[in-house]
């Protein structure tokens, strides 16, 4: 069933009409410390929120944990919620991950709306029914399979972003490129990051999501291709847990450094152009930087790639791109091939 996503044009009345569409007998929105002074603000006086409660958790990616959903649980327990109740999530994707994971489990499901105010979440965490926290050092550890019942984007939240946040969720709009076709990625790949023009942005943001969407909707419990959004997610994800013992990156960041390396492995396991990979490379360096990996760091990266959900076994699994548009999902890598891609992440060009 293909998921009710909305790209707002009259977002208030579009609200009050997937409110209106949800059994309720109680609201409550969930937002993080950010989302509640930037985004609950211009939104709490409208008339079908008159009545919400707000639950507010903290902001960064450390928040995603256990403690903090059961306390999302708790609030909403102590606010009277029942089975027929709604729970609206306004704020990025960990806010999205750990909120849809509540509603999900809270009384066995409640209904859920997603409300992402990020670019990522916009196009990756908020669409595709993926829910959870992070558990034991690892990225997403625990979680479920559940859609929000509409997903609202309202691309006017992107004004309250600043320059980072915006290139973290491009990371993921480059991603769907690479797996989508040539058109799609020249696109990215010559759009201005320095100063991004909104407007052409929000155009573009249409695209990366029908790109994830038509994928879910072909494979909505990732068994065989939706393992195509997992690009770069392998190195990723790796890259992300290592950073949140040291000093957390955003996780649109993460990912365009998991591109790197798994590109590099494109052109040497599955014939990936090189030009295209150097393309490609050369952007992610000239807007997100260098990560500061030493050879050192190299057997936790390669500890975190042997709990990632995707493999099998032993087996560290990535997947690859033959060519633009040409996915290979299910392609295994010795821990000698990983660190040759992480020695491209660090000298590469």
């Amino acid at each position: 069933m293909r998921q009710n996503i909305i790209i707002s044009k009259q977002f208030k009345s579009e609200l009050a009409t997937a409110i209106s569409e949800c059994e309720k007998d109680k609201i409550f929105v969930l937002v993080d410390e950010t989302t509640h002074e930037k985004c609950w603000e211009l939104i709490k006086d409208d008339f079908c929120l008159k009545q919400a409660q707000v639950i507010t958790i903290g902001t960064t990616d450390s928040s995603k944990t256990l403690d903090t959903l059961a306390s999302v649980w708790e609030a909403l327990q102590q606010g009277g919620a029942t089975r027929h109740s709604l729970l609206i999530n306004l704020g990025g994707g960990m806010v999205t991950d750990l909120g849809g994971f509540a509603a999900s489990t809270f009384k066995r499901g409640i209904n859920f709306i997603n409300i992402p105010t990020t670019l990522l979440a916009m196009v990756d965490a908020s669409v595709g029914g993926k829910t959870g926290v992070n558990f034991g050092g690892l990225k997403n550890e625990i979680g479920v399979f559940s859609e929000a019942d509409v997903v609202l984007l309202n691309t006017e939240w992107l004004k309250t972003l600043d320059t980072e946040n915006i290139r973290s969720g491009y990371a993921e709009m480059l991603k769907h490129g690479l797996i989508a076709d040539e058109a799609m990625w020249a696109e990215l790949i010559n759009f201005n990051l320095a100063q991004p023009n909104l407007q052409q942005l929000s155009g573009m943001l249409g695209k990366s999501v029908e790109v994830k969407e038509c994928i879910v909707q072909e494979d909505p419990h990732e068994k065989g291709i939706r393992k195509a959004l997992n690009l770069g997610h392998t190195f990723g994800h790796a890259f992300e847990s290592w950073a949140l013992e040291k000093s957390p990156i955003l996780h649109g960041y993460a990912v365009a450094f998991g591109l790197i390396a798994e590109l590099y492995l494109s052109v040497v396991k599955t014939g990936f152009p090189t030009e295209r990979m150097r393309q490609t490379v050369s952007f992610i360096r000239e807007y997100y930087g260098t990560l500061p990996i030493t050879c050192n760091d190299y057997p936790k990266f390669i500890e975190f790639m042997h709990h990632d959900k995707k493999n099998r076994g032993n087996e560290i699994n990535v997947t690859l791109l033959g060519g633009i548009g040409d996915v290979r999902i299910n392609q295994s890598v010795s821990e000698n091939e990983v660190k040759e891609a992480l020695d491209f992440v660090r000298e590469g060009c």
